[in-house]
């Protein structure tokens, strides 16, 4: 590659950024493509077995810890930080509403993947029109280790949820990367950690996945047993889950810099379909075909129909003595295969139970 002056690099760097916000960018940071020390942290994480049943954590394990592998002679990697925060009503009160159903926020609306890939791939195509000879975007969807590069790159510091959390703006937001050749000049990190004593993350997580600061078991969390896992819920963690049906937020709605996010201007992550306001029975009696069609363009889309109603049969399980609960679980018994049936027959065990312990509906 040409050698490119430093001058018109730290041009191209400034311009990346003005590209970035036009583009609907909160924050661009860059940094350098050395990822070890969070590399080592990965490696203890996997040693622990806390990614469950994600195979795939471990077998690219190498090209998350040597970005060259992915995408040659990278030399620099471009964070890019976009706010999805809704404008809309506190959905965190619907974790209290046990017959509502509880969407993690990020799943509201639009399936980011999309929408933030095709603006990294334009910034991605003038990098190469600028000189760089192997820039690439990546939104979550490669072997890339995006909160450390995140937190290198003076987006924020990863906190004890492992979230990262940016100072001005919480942890309500999605992360995307490109990879580039481009000796660009980077950027300082995060000056320092800001969780200091605070534990609410730990404190708060229902299933307490958080097994101590800075370490997630996913085995226990709910957005991997309600994305993530294929099989059945272990039937420990399911009264635990309480309405919550596609990920969950709780370590987010309790950390207290959250109080500074702002609402995301992006109209495609407003909610869809009233996901945002659905009660579970509503969300139950959805057919396949319907499944099909509400969740197009939705990253909902990727766990299917069959894991869909597994999710709600264990919150239609959690939920308060109802008939037309029972009625609603015993009408799909049968309908959708043999895993949906035993979290549907283990739903039916908790509403009975809960009808014989108080038979007033």
């Amino acid at each position: 590659m040409p050698r490119i002056p430093q001058t018109d690099l730290s041009h191209l760097a400034s311009e990346i950024k003005r590209w970035g916000a036009e583009l609907g960018f909160q924050q661009v940071g860059i940094t350098d493509a050395d990822i070890h020390s969070h590399a080592e942290k990965l490696k203890a994480w996997l040693a622990k077995g806390f990614h469950g049943d994600m195979a795939y954590m471990r077998e690219r394990e190498g090209l998350r810890e040597n970005p060259s592998e992915l995408v040659p002679e990278t030399a620099r990697v471009i964070s890019f930080r976009m706010d999805y925060f809704p404008d809309e009503a506190d959905t965190a009160e619907r974790l209290k509403q046990p017959e509502q159903a509880y969407v993690s926020r990020y799943a509201l609306g639009r399936d980011y993947h999309k929408l933030i890939r095709k603006r990294l791939s334009t910034i991605a195509e003038r990098l190469r029109e600028a000189g760089g000879e192997h820039c690439r975007a990546f939104v979550d969807s490669a072997p890339v280790l995006e909160r450390g590069f995140a937190e290198k790159a003076g987006l924020g510091w990863i906190g004890k949820n492992s979230m990262v959390i940016n100072p001005k703006a919480g942890s309500w937001f999605f992360l995307g990367e490109i990879y580039t050749d481009l000796p660009l000049p980077i950027d300082p990190p995060q000056e320092a950690f800001h969780c200091g004593s605070c534990t609410a993350c730990l404190d708060d997580c229902p299933t307490d996945a958080i097994v101590a600061p800075f370490q997630v078991d996913a085995r226990r969390c709910i957005s991997y047993l309600t994305i993530e896992l294929h099989g059945a819920i272990p039937e420990d963690l399911r009264p635990l889950m309480g309405n919550r049906i596609f990920g969950c937020d709780d370590c987010q709605l309790v950390c207290p810099w959250n109080k500074f996010s702002e609402a995301t201007p992006e109209v495609d992550f407003s909610p869809r379909h009233q996901l945002d306001q659905t009660d579970l029975l509503t969300l139950f009696a959805w057919t396949e075909k319907d499944f099909d069609l509400k969740t197009q363009g939705s990253p909902i889309r990727r766990i299917g129909y069959a894991r869909w109603l597994r999710n709600i049969a264990v919150a239609l399980g959690n939920a308060p003595h109802n008939r037309d609960i029972i009625l609603a679980l015993e009408e799909k018994q049968g309908t959708a295969g043999e895993l949906v049936d035993e979290h549907i027959q283990w739903a039916l065990n908790q509403q009975r139970a809960r009808a014989s312990a108080s038979p007033v509906s």
